[in-house]
This record gives C-alpha cells, structure tokens and sequence, in this order.
C-alpha cells in the first residue's frame, strides 16, 4: 500500500530564548494511502499544530516529512504553493468560502488557473455534487444557504482537483447534529467508495468514529491509537470515549 504521509521526528516550538514552549516532542506518523485518519487530543496537546504543519501552514522546528513522495520542508513558496494546490485539499471549520462567487464558482476556484476543458470542468462539478447532495443549489451564494450546506461546499471544493491528500479541521464544529452527520456520511462514502485519503483533526467523538483509525494525542506525543477494523461505529464511538475518560476528559470537553 501506497504512504501517502510519512512524518519523522516532528518537533515544534515556540518562542525565543528562556520563553521556549515545546508543542511536539518529536512525533512520528504514517499515513496509508485510501486511510481516514483522525486525531484527538486535550486542549494544547499539539493536534491542531501537527495538521497546520502537515497542510504547509506551519514549520516544524525539526524533523522531516514527506507526503505523496515529496518531502515538503526543502520547498520554497512558490513550489509550495504549487504543492498545496495540486496535492493538498483543505476543509476548516469556518468554510472559508467567497460570498461573492456562487456554490459552483467557489467549487471551482481551486481549479481557476488550470487550463481545463469546460466539459471536463462541468463533469466534475456534476459528480462532485452529487456525491454531497448540493446540485440544486450550485447557482445560490454562501448567504443563501445553511451552514450544513456551505461545509458540503467547501468539502466539494476540497477535492475537485483529485488531491492526495485532504486535510480537515474540526469540519463538523460549527455545525448542528443533523448536518455533521450528513457531512461525515459524505467523507466516509467519498474514503470508502474513492479511496480518498482523509486526515481530521476533531474534538467531537461521534465524528472520530467514522474515521477508520484514530490517534490520540497527548503532551505532544502520540499517546496511544485505536483502529476500528470490523468493529461497528457504535461500538468503536464507547472505545472513543474511553480512551478520552482515561486522557482525563470527555466528549464535550476534550477541544
């Protein structure tokens, strides 16, 4: 099987000389081509920095990573500009969509600059659509639609470019339970039925447990993970919480 993320001795720190605070203490991580791959953690255990760090939003201090065979801290912007835009799809919280564009154009704005066929670009946003159930509302803008509906917009615009990798955070976070199920059912059949490769940073047990595997992370290390095999969402759910009881929290709290 294809490694899609390899991830050696990931450290990070912040701050200068006698204000140094380390958030990773040398984290090593793999991730298999096809794999739905969450990660959950208390409030400042390095989640959220480990994820901005693999999507090229941030540098580690030390260590090495590559991701779909190229290592990604010897690139310049330009190249990873270029990396992030033919690689890496991005889902965050806030959907970060333009209100001026309709649901199809902002679908579409990762692929603006690439020189493809319109057929071509009107299939794939077909496809797209339905596999997350918005076609009716490709000609409405973000303000015209609910939250659960500009998340699915913004999981579309994700992967329209085929990326190798995408990348989520906290994507059900904003959204009521009837809309986060609905977006996880779409993640989980775009993992399942596309082999799309998914890594998720999540706070919320019940969205971890349609991940295949989850990671757990703890004063900058990996604490421990869980794989959910032949288990069913249910029962992989209570392993959930038991491990975030035994990390000293619960669902509700562990942010």
């Amino acid at each position: 099987m294809k490694t899609v993320v390899e991830a050696r001795k990931i450290k990070k720190m912040y701050g200068l000389k006698g204000t140094v605070f380390p958030v990773l203490h040398g984290v090593d991580l793999n991730v298999q081509e096809g794999e739905f791959v969450g990660i959950m953690g208390p409030s400042g255990s390095g989640k959220t920095t480990l994820l901005n760090i693999l999507a090229t939003i941030d540098q580690p201090t030390s260590g090495d990573i590559v991701i779909d065979g190229e290592s990604i801290l010897n690139m310049n912007e330009e190249q990873l500009s270029a990396f992030r835009r033919n690689k890496l799809g991005f889902i965050f919280q806030d959907y970060n969509l333009l209100d001026t564009l309709t649901v199809k154009e902002n679908i579409l704005l990762p692929l603006a600059i690439a020189k493809m066929n319109v057929l071509e670009l009107e299939r794939r946003v077909d496809e797209i659509a339905d596999k997350f159930g918005i076609r009716p509302i490709l000609e409405k803008y973000p303000y015209q639609i609910s939250g659960g509906q500009k998340q699915r917009t913004a999981a579309s615009r994700a992967i329209i470019s085929n990326p190798s990798l995408i990348l989520a955070d906290e994507p059900t976070g904003a959204l009521d339970s009837k809309s986060a199920a609905g977006l996880l059912e779409s993640l989980k059949s775009l993992n399942e039925q596309d082999k799309a490769t998914i890594f998720m940073v999540t706070h919320d047990a019940f969205a971890a447990s349609y991940c295949k595997r989850v990671l757990f992370i703890k004063d900058g290390n990996i604490f421990t993970e869980l794989v959910k095999g032949n288990t069913s969402r249910k029962d992989f759910f209570k392993k959930l919480l038991d491990v975030l009881n035994m990390l000293g929290g619960s669902a509700s709290d562990i942010i």
